[in-house]
């Protein structure tokens, strides 16, 4: 049975087979990164689900060293603030999603005050659990690196001792035709990825690891959104 979500989401993307070796579960295969979203505004009950999924999620020593400033266009001064943090290329298609976070990590465990340096990792896995999330319930998100740090921290009064790590997008994906014609382009490519012998290895450094080198457990009827 298709879902309220699936649905959504298969209104605007054309399903395609995505090049791996195992499934992957449909929250996984289908996640996208899109530049084009629709007017519509995010249920309350939907945001707040976000970040109940990174507020679960695992970090070092229980610290959860993660902080989230979320603005819609409702909060005008905020979503503002953040609109105004991302580097032009973003932020040509930023603007037009309804709600926009800046994801925040310590610099300190606050226990000891020792240097927490697995604080980005623990905000980056907050974040993929918000994505995965979000997916769930048919929204998507942007993640952007490509942003002023500065300007955030002037603008949302960020106290030193946290840094801004990444600014989200979020909201209901809209057909790529509304995006000008070089965006659209990035939009509709196909989605690209290194192969595994690249990243997994076992014996030595830059040698395909023998757990993924000869394995294919590919199911011919597994696709993805683009």
């Amino acid at each position: 049975m298709t879902t309220q979500s699936e649905f959504e989401r298969n209104s605007i993307f054309t399903p395609e087979r995505l090049d791996t070796r195992a499934p992957l579960h449909e929250l996984l295969s289908q996640r996208r990164s899109p530049r084009a979203f629709a007017e519509r505004t995010i249920e309350p009950s939907k945001i707040v689900s976000l970040f109940e999924a990174a507020r679960w999620s695992p970090s070092s020593a229980n610290e959860q060293p993660w902080i989230f400033i979320a603005a819609t266009k409702n909060d005008t001064r905020v979503y503002n603030a953040i609109a105004e943090s991302p580097m032009e290329g973003n932020r040509r298609w930023a603007l037009h999603a309804p709600l926009l976070v800046v994801g925040i990590a310590q610099s300190t465990y606050l226990k000891s005050g020792t240097p927490y340096r697995h604080a980005w990792y623990d905000l980056g896995q907050s974040v993929a659990n918000m994505t995965a999330q979000a997916s769930s319930t048919g929204l998507s998100v942007h993640q952007m690196g490509g942003f002023d740090a500065d300007k955030l921290r002037t603008g949302l009064s960020i106290p030193v001792g946290y840094d801004a790590a990444i600014v989200l997008a979020v909201g209901y994906a809209e057909r790529p035709e509304i995006l000008p014609k070089d965006l659209r382009g990035r939009e509709e490519a196909p989605r690209m990825r290194k192969p595994l012998e690249a990243f997994v290895f076992t014996d030595a450094w830059g040698q395909p690891s023998r757990h993924v080198a000869t394995q294919d457990f590919s199911l011919n009827t597994q696709s993805s959104s683009n």
